[in-house]
């Protein structure tokens, strides 16, 4: 353990030698309030630690890797046994088939598997198949959807798009979710071009009444792959995935994050005659598919194969939808309490919620947000965003309300008049997606 000082200074060490301080923008010290711990080192459950000793109830889980709690026993068995006998090896594991039968046994869709480490790698696997599955170039994907790959194919779409070619940009096109209409007049744009679209099925609310069908039936007649990215809805809205939730089976699907409890391993999956062309046993041109010195780590394989059976013994996921919505419903009443419920916005899906601030101003809804969390913070609770997980429950929920309640009692003074910069103590989070480090919320 080392001291607030000390950890400041090791703030710097980290910007001197890392790009942003860290390997994940999400953890950047512009998406936290300054009393935020800087480093995590360690975690038990849904409780983590900073350098210095604080100890904060966590909601993060990891960007939402972490299902079933943060250092979970079952997990942590499958993997020591596996670190034993060594993790890399020249030829692959039995464990690699067995986690890809265990997920084709699982997932609608599934017919082969290709296993990654993060879920950039899978998603842009996904599109290069579908382009030499169709001999087409263009993918689209809604505009609204807030990250599918680090890789140029997405990114390029994004105002963070420098050192993106902009012959590369021109063969990715948005379009508007949950608009038929919108999509259909991209395919009567671009005849016979489009190879693939992909989305998540759904984010903060229900897909339209028929939406995620009529999307299957207009892929399929205009000959396009249909890619269900699962990264962050995999074993969180069903686990199964929500393919099996939505009752829609797309071509080829991607999962993460939630499948190895925070553990690297990510998965594409899909239809036989797609995913084969980046095998051996087929005449056409060769797809170089995914091919990681690091893919067949054992031990996290063995994590995967050990948290989705936990999923599935523990029904896992009904608690997360249970205690969601508990969370929802606490968070709903503190701000009513507080009469801010006017710019809290509360919503998503009970197992993956969603809050914001709306007060009329980008910035000035940051600072409010800002505010929110540099209060929630000193009382000991890590909430930028709500992941729940197995290990959270009621006396979690309760004592989440209570400091939420205290918080938006601050929000509520600002509104009121009191001064929002000196409230804060210190710059307010930014978007991870805009074009220049410093704050223009409007771009």
């Amino acid at each position: 353990m080392i001291s607030i000082d000390k950890t400041t200074a090791f703030t710097r060490r980290a910007h001197r030698a890392i790009p942003g301080g860290c390997h994940t923008y999400s953890k950047g010290d512009d998406q936290f309030p300054l009393n935020a711990p800087s480093f995590i080192v360690s975690g038990k459950g849904c409780m983590v630690r900073d350098p210095s000793g604080r100890e904060f109830l966590d909601w993060t889980m990891g960007l939402r890797s972490v299902v079933l709690g943060h250092a979970y026993p079952r997990v942590i068995e499958a993997v020591s046994e596996e670190l034993e006998r060594g993790s890399n090896f020249g030829r692959p594991s039995p464990l690699e088939t067995l986690l890809a039968e265990e997920l084709i046994e699982l997932i609608p869709c599934a017919e082969m598997v290709k296993l990654a480490k993060n879920g950039s790698n899978v998603t842009t696997a996904a599109v290069r198949l579908a382009r030499a599955a169709t001999g087409r170039d263009l993918v689209v994907f809604p505009r609204e959807h807030p990250f599918h790959s680090f890789d140029d194919w997405f990114i390029g779409s994004t105002p963070v798009d420098a050192g993106i070619p902009k012959t590369t940009k021109r063969f990715s096109q948005t379009f508007p979710y949950g608009d038929l209409a919108a999509l259909q007049a991209l395919f009567d744009e671009h005849p016979g071009e489009i190879a693939a679209v992909i989305l998540e099925p759904a984010t903060d609310r229900p897909p339209p009444s028929g939406y995620l069908e009529g999307l299957r039936e207009l892929t399929r007649r205009e000959g396009a792959i249909l890619i269900f990215d699962e990264i962050v809805t995999g074993f969180r809205w069903h686990e199964a995935g929500a393919q099996t939730f939505y009752g829609v089976t797309p071509d080829m699907a991607t999962f993460g994050k939630a499948m190895a409890n925070g553990f690297s391993v990510s998965a594409l999956v899909g239809r036989r005659d797609i995913m084969e062309l980046g095998g051996l046993e087929h005449d056409r041109p060769r797809v170089f598919l995914l091919s990681s010195t690091n893919g067949g780590e054992t031990h996290s394989i063995a994590a995967a194969r050990a948290t989705i059976a936990e999923i599935r013994d523990s029904d896992a996921v009904s608690h997360i939808w249970n205690v969601g919505g508990q969370l929802q419903q606490g968070l709903k009443g503190a701000a009513e309490a507080a009469g801010v419920a006017e710019v809290v916005n509360i919503g998503g899906y009970p197992c993956n919620p969603l809050f914001s601030f709306d007060a009329g101003d980008p910035l000035y809804s940051a600072g409010l947000r800002t505010l929110f969390l540099q209060e929630t913070v000193a009382e000991g609770v890590l909430i930028p965003y709500i992941a729940p997980s197995f290990s959270h429950g009621v006396e979690e929920v309760d004592h989440t309300s209570e400091v939420a309640a205290r918080a938006f009692a601050q929000v509520r003074e600002v509104l009121e008049g009191a001064p929002l910069e000196e409230r804060l103590r210190g710059p307010i989070v930014k978007p991870v997606f805009r074009r220049f480090n410093a704050v223009d919320l409007d771009t």
